[in-house]
């Protein structure tokens, strides 16, 4: 018999921790009051690290269409400032400083030139609509938790784009028998002649 230590394997495993317990310390100390709206809020430091990380990526993104550029004997072309821009995501809206070169050649890939919403928004705007609420209800739904003023014809047009491939869907043949079939019943007591059945 071999003496050897058994260990439990865990039915949830923690995650790898991305950053260490210092930063996290250290962004903390930062918040002036520890109230949730001040650290997870969009104003917050999550809405600030969002902010930054996403200008960063994007400052990066120029930095290699220059130098990709450079390598290709196009020269002349520079950083010019940034210009700002507002764009929806599906917590609310961000406000970024995106950077631009002197050419205009820039096109970023993380937020392309005239999108206004970041991946994940017409994605929350389809699941409601695909849930039965109504353009005017989806657009009370977004102003009434991300404070977000979106317009029916933005909903409209972004469920249009999906529409015919629901339709398609629900116009498929149905098969002639499926192995499977669920039920949803609700069963009430009712009163019937003085008795309950």
């Amino acid at each position: 018999m071999t003496d050897a230590t058994v260990t439990k394997k865990s039915k949830n495993p923690k995650a790898p921790k991305l950053f260490p317990d210092e930063l996290i310390d250290q962004l903390l100390a930062q918040v002036q009051s520890k109230d949730a709206e001040s650290i997870l809020g969009e104003s917050g430091l999550a809405g600030q690290l969002k902010k930054q990380l996403a200008e960063r990526m994007l400052a990066a993104e120029l930095s290699h269409h220059l130098e990709t550029e450079a390598e290709q004997g196009k020269a002349g072309n520079h950083r010019n400032g940034t210009s700002r821009k507002t764009v929806l995501t599906p917590n609310g809206e961000l406000t970024l400083d995106i950077p631009r070169d002197r050419q205009a050649t820039f096109e970023p890939q993380l937020v392309g030139k005239y999108q206004r919403r970041l991946p994940g928004f017409d994605d929350h705007v389809i699941s409601m609509y695909a849930r039965g609420m109504s353009v005017r209800e989806i657009q009370g739904h977004l102003l009434e938790l991300y404070g977000l003023q979106v317009s029916p014809d933005l909903i409209s047009t972004v469920t249009d784009e999906v529409l015919a491939d629901v339709e398609q869907w629900q116009q498929r043949p149905l098969e002639a028998m499926y192995p499977i079939v669920y039920f949803d019943a609700l069963r009430l007591k009712i009163r019937d002649e003085g008795t309950v059945k």
